[in-house]
């Protein structure tokens, strides 16, 4: 049965979708985007933007009784690949090293709010 996680610590969405999913032990998290949820915000600046992003993240994982270990597979979507090295960075340093998820990251034209990155997750509780 699909459960849905919900949180007040993460913005709100802004269209017909839930911030996650809980389906058999799988968490299935939403693109997130660099708002602030107390203020509804857009941070800007990519250093700002994905710290922003991995909290709203970290936020609704706790909301399931997950974490970063839990996490298998991200995705991530940058504006601007020159960005990539900024926000690897500061990724990364959310994530365990010994348990690094899956991952792929593409460049597109545009993100929802022209936001520079937006990523999604998907957890396994287990």
């Amino acid at each position: 049965m699909k459960e849905i996680i919900s949180t007040d610590n993460a913005p709100a969405a802004i269209g017909p979708y839930s911030q996650a999913n809980m389906i058999n032990g799988v968490l299935y998290i939403s693109g997130q985007i660099p708002m602030d949820p107390a203020t509804g915000k857009i941070l800007d600046g990519i250093e700002k933007e994905t710290h922003q992003v991995m909290k709203n993240l970290q936020a609704i994982l706790d909301a399931a009784g997950l974490t970063f270990r839990d996490v298998v597979k991200s995705t991530i979507f940058l504006k601007n690949m020159d960005d990539f090295a900024v926000m690897n960075d500061i990724y990364a340093s959310y994530l365990d090293p010994s348990c690094y998820p899956a991952r792929e990251t593409v460049q597109v034209s545009c993100l929802p709010k022209n936001v520079n990155v937006e990523i999604s997750m998907i957890a396994h509780k287990g």
